[in-house]
């Protein structure tokens, strides 16, 4: 299958098809639908199935979701959301029994679809006809790197390469803070302790690492070129909902003399930067642009727009050339599905003296022009794509 990557825009369902076609996914599915503000002009339709994180993250999934009223508000397709209780395989077989044209499954959960489990054929393999779209992993392919199941298609972005840039930035903020910020901050002083930065994900997984490596490779980066060193507290298996637990493991990085900490948990994020605002540092956030969560606290945010790859295969399933699309379909910075904020939140709260406007203008130049160096100049391992991370590749950087 080859695959072109095409932007489209997209909006609801037709209310008519109600909230009965999940209840083979359990009673307690929570489904939602909508209604085009235009009449059908397709009878194709698309669903989302989200992850544990639900479609009012503010990031992830509800990206995607507005990628698909976009498809509907464009095309008349019809879309149905899903969040399944009873499992994801569940909720991919009862769309495909009721006709779905593509399914886009947002969680990081594919031995059902691909491998099947318990003696059953894999899904994809009973439902020939439906198109379904995995993301942050390729698992569609053999040991040999052949394409399985011609139907999966697997969606990676590059935020291997948006976080290298989160890791350079990092570093030029925090060893210029005290120029940049006014009174009300407590950034430790890099030349005391200062210069240490934290990670928090989710899970131990290549989805979660391949933020945390392109972040890591990011600082040594910025820290060779400076002339410094870094420690790198990192945490793997925070999950995606305790907000409670991220402004702990915040807390503690921040006493250890972090002055910015990354976080790639989803929920997690907000206690985060919660702890972040209350001691009088800096986060990151990911997925979509939650630089306004903690106003003034929340250096940027690594941004994974699902709903670039939603827009795109609904494209390409109106016009009828789902058949031409590659199974990997791989998104780079300028593509628009991933990068780094444009810090106009940040930048409201740089200091108003003359040193710190110059200082942030040089900042962002220098971040401009290493982003341009990105894929050229500028190799970043993806752990996605089965790369290996060399951790003293990165002698810049202590990881703790």
């Amino acid at each position: 299958m080859k695959r072109t990557l095409k932007k489209v825009l997209c909006f609801a369902m037709a209310a008519m098809m109600g909230l009965s076609a999940l209840t083979g996914c359990g009673s307690n599915t929570s489904v939602s639908s909508g209604v085009a503000s235009t009449p059908a002009k397709s009878d194709k339709k698309i669903a989302i199935v989200c992850d544990a994180a639900g479609q009012n993250d503010n990031g992830y999934n509800q990206a995607a979701v507005n990628g698909a009223k976009e498809a509907a508000e464009k095309f008349g397709i019809q879309y149905k959301v899903v969040e399944p209780t009873n499992g994801v395989p569940a909720a991919l077989e009862t769309l495909a029994d009721d006709g779905y044209n593509v399914i886009f499954s947002l969680e990081y959960d594919f031995d059902a679809l691909i491998k099947g489990v318990g003696g059953a054929k894999p899904i994809a393999e009973s439902y020939p006809d439906t198109t379904f779209v995995v993301f942050n992993d390729n698992p569609n392919v053999t040991s040999s790197g052949d394409v399985k199941y011609k139907n999966v298609i697997s969606v990676m972005f590059d935020v291997h390469e948006a976080s290298f840039l989160a890791g350079s930035l990092s570093v030029l903020v925090n060893e210029n803070a005290k120029t940049l910020f006014a009174d009300g901050y407590k950034f430790k002083d890099p030349a005391s302790g200062g210069r240490a930065i934290g990670f928090i994900g989710g899970t131990n997984s290549n989805g979660i690492t391949v933020f945390s490596y392109g972040y890591i490779q990011g600082i040594n980066y910025m820290a060779k070129e400076l002339g410094v060193k870094y420690d790198y507290y990192a945490k793997y298996d925070a999950g995606f909902t305790d907000s409670a637990l991220g402004s702990t493991v915040a807390g503690t990085y921040y006493d250890k003399g972090a002055n910015i900490v990354y976080g790639v948990a989803g929920g997690v994020g907000e206690g985060i930067t919660s702890k972040a605002k209350e001691v009088g540092r800096l986060a990151i956030q990911v997925d979509a642009n939650k630089d306004n969560q903690q106003p003034g606290y929340v250096l940027t945010s690594v941004l994974k727009n699902t709903n670039v790859p939603v827009v795109t295969i609904c494209t390409a399933l109106v016009e009828n050339k789902l058949s031409s699309m590659e199974n990997l379909q791989s998104y780079s910075l300028s593509s628009g599905a991933t990068g780094i904020t444009d810090l106009s939140e940040i930048s409201k709260h740089i200091a108003s003296t003359d040193a710190a406007k110059a200082k942030w203008d040089e900042i962002k130049a220098k971040i401009a022009q290493i982003e341009s160096k990105i894929g050229s100049e500028i190799k970043v391992v993806n752990a996605q794509a089965g790369e290996k991370f060399d951790a003293s590749a990165c002698p810049n950087v202590n990881i703790k």
